[in-house]
């Protein structure tokens, strides 16, 4: 099978436009279809990319002459056929989606997945792939760049403009493209070289600090899965971030991640304190680089390989990224990047951002997992009422698995080794040949083959059922005690406020006093007890009553004014807090030390 070859020009920077081309050496001689995903791997939702394709057109290279083109369904396209040589589409591709999922052009910034902009010629899916990625016209553009895992063609410099290959489609778009003007850094884990690129408008960024901290997370994670090798299954790495002022997101990719963080979240040249944001910024990298192993080769069966036409459904969501949302914090103070306390008090963070929600109680984790395509991915207001996070219950889930391995062998097994037979088995072959993926049920059993432990009931109650999981007592053997950490001393509507000047209620709690007094999203308080409400002094004046009182509430609801009486409630538990139970003067380290070393460390 000839190769396909693409092409993609930033056509018009400032009208946001992609031009494409695709040229199929051996078209189907019934008619060549092409199809471009509704999906990108890694955010379970149909986006329809093809609704981005504003115009389209087909010639015959044999004849030059144009080839009549019909679309069949909403991203499938059907040429008609020709006698004889190649046929080439060339299209344009409006990109002005600044997110890590699509595409996006500017004078400034240049990014796309594949999944947005290459259109797949059905039947050649296992063909070679060929794409020339060139320049926009013009002098300011001179000094762009380009950022990309894939691999040069001969006669390509890296970061330079031209020919990149990828071995087939699937690789192609697992391949996301930086182009414009970024800072770069480079450093090694175990050996394979990395680079880290950041876009967009930063000052007095401390890459040093940052390639060096990263040097550590990486190299912690590839020990991880292979300890005796110290191999990472790709040649080289690419972490691409966009630097903004208020943005927050990450995709994983076979050989590199898209990263969106706040500008002020990066590490700046002489502060070395681990501020709020970078410890977050950091984590988001550990979290998509542990995708590395975990999803991108590790795979559920439904994903083995992708369809890209469809919905792929799966209840393992809570192993692919609650587990890796435990392990991206884990690794973090593992690998010395930050404190055993502040590890603990990320824990803790996520326990309360639980708890707090009521659609824990309705919904299983591998029931969020399965429905993400309809509901994680499409929440609405009463989405902390109904739905519960595959990623935070997910982490919790990871949590107590390996406390409860950990405690039963005595140390001697954790979820590390859970997770290394699933590199063994599943992963390390993944794209030579053994693409084989999960079972929606061989995760219990594979648990009990890795470590000799059952977890019998714990695993039921964790996967498939609602019940909050019994982490103080799975702690306790590692001297750590969870505790609700104090209250706010406010009494509680039970509501979430959108941001902003007005006081929008963005989420009204199941049971809270705003539901018992009927409070809906959406209703715009205007004053309580006759005084006037903002967006930012709900909480002070609040802070004057206490729970029991009796507030008169005044709320709009469309363009209708509506009044109501709430009894406030008891004040809301502000966070919980893990914490390491010190016991006084002795020799070496007590049991619970020793399993708690060997879980963080320290």
């Amino acid at each position: 099978m000839k190769p396909i070859q693409y092409s993609i020009v930033p056509k018009d920077p400032a009208a946001h436009l992609f031009e494409v081309t695709v040229s199929v050496a051996e078209p189907a001689a019934q008619g060549q279809r092409f199809m471009l995903p509704v999906w990108i791997p890694g955010s379970y939702m149909v986006r329809e990319f093809a609704r981005n394709i504003v115009s389209i057109a087909a010639r015959s290279e044999a004849t030059g002459r144009k080839v009549a083109l019909r679309k069949i369904d909403k991203h499938t396209w059907e040429a008609a056929p020709v006698q004889q040589g190649a046929l080439t589409l060339t299209y344009q591709v409006y990109a002005w989606d600044m997110s890590v999922r699509a595409a996006h052009l500017d004078d400034d910034i240049g990014f796309f997945n594949g999944t947005s902009v290459f259109l797949l010629p059905l039947g050649h899916e296992a063909a070679e792939c060929r794409v020339v990625i060139e320049a926009p016209a013009g002098e300011q553009y001179g000094d762009w760049r380009v950022a990309t895992a894939l691999c040069e063609a001969r006669g390509t410099k890296r970061y330079g403009f031209g020919e990149y290959r990828a071995a087939d489609y699937d690789e192609l778009v697992d391949h996301p493209v930086t182009l414009g003007r970024f800072e770069l850094g480079r450093f090694k884990a175990h050996g394979v070289s990395h680079d880290v690129v950041i876009s967009g408008k930063v000052t007095s960024l401390d890459m040093p600090r940052l390639t060096r901290d990263l040097e550590q997370i990486c190299a912690t994670q590839i020990a991880l899965f292979e300890p005796r090798t110290r191999r990472a299954p790709m040649e080289r790495y690419v972490f691409m971030t966009l630097a903004v002022a208020d943005g927050y997101g990450g995709l994983e990719h076979r050989a590199s991640t898209a990263l969106i963080c706040n500008r002020a979240d990066l590490p700046v040249r002489g502060k070395e304190a681990m501020t709020e944001g970078y410890r977050t910024y950091l984590g988001l990298c550990s979290h998509e680089y542990f995708h590395t192993w975990n999803v991108k080769r590790i795979k559920p069966a439904a994903f083995a390989p992708y369809d890209l036409k469809q919905e792929n459904y799966t209840s393992l969501l809570w192993l692919f990224e609650g587990f890796t949302s435990y392990y991206d914090d884990l690794v973090l103070v593992r690998s010395g990047v930050i404190t055993r306390d502040d590890y603990l008090m990320l824990v803790g963070k996520t326990v309360g951002g639980v708890l707090r929600g009521s659609g824990r109680r309705k919904q299983s984790v591998a029931e969020s997992s399965f429905d993400a395509w309809v509901k994680y991915y499409r929440q609405d207001e009463n989405a902390s009422n109904a739905i519960v996070s595959y990623y935070t219950k997910g982490s919790l889930v990871a949590l107590a698995f390996d406390l409860a391995i950990r405690a039963a062998s005595e140390g001697r097994k954790s979820l590390d080794d859970v997770m290394r037979a699933l590199w063994v088995r599943y992963g390390r072959d993944f794209y030579t040949g053994k693409a084989i993926g999960i079972g929606e049920h061989d995760v219990e059993p594979l648990i009990r083959e890795a470590t000799g432990v059952e977890l019998g009931r714990l695993f039921t109650d964790a996967v498939d059922g609602t019940r909050d999981l019994p982490l103080a007592e799975l702690l306790a053997p590692f001297g750590v005690k969870l505790e609700a950490d104090g209250a706010n001393g406010k009494p509680s509507l039970g509501v979430r406020v959108r941001a902003g000047a007005d006081c929008t209620l963005a989420a009204v709690h199941d049971g809270s006093a705003a539901r018992r007094g009927g409070l809906s999203a959406g209703d715009v308080l205007v004053a309580v007890d006759g005084l006037r409400v903002t967006g930012s002094n709900l909480e002070s004046l609040l802070a004057r009553y206490r729970a029991g009182d009796k507030v008169e509430v005044h709320a709009f609801r469309r363009d209708e004014l509506r009044q109501t009486v709430v009894t406030l409630d008891a004040p809301e538990v502000a966070r919980y807090r893990l914490a390491v139970d010190e016991a006084g003067p002795r020799r070496g380290l007590s049991p619970k030390d020793k399993l708690r070393k060997g879980w963080i460390g320290s």
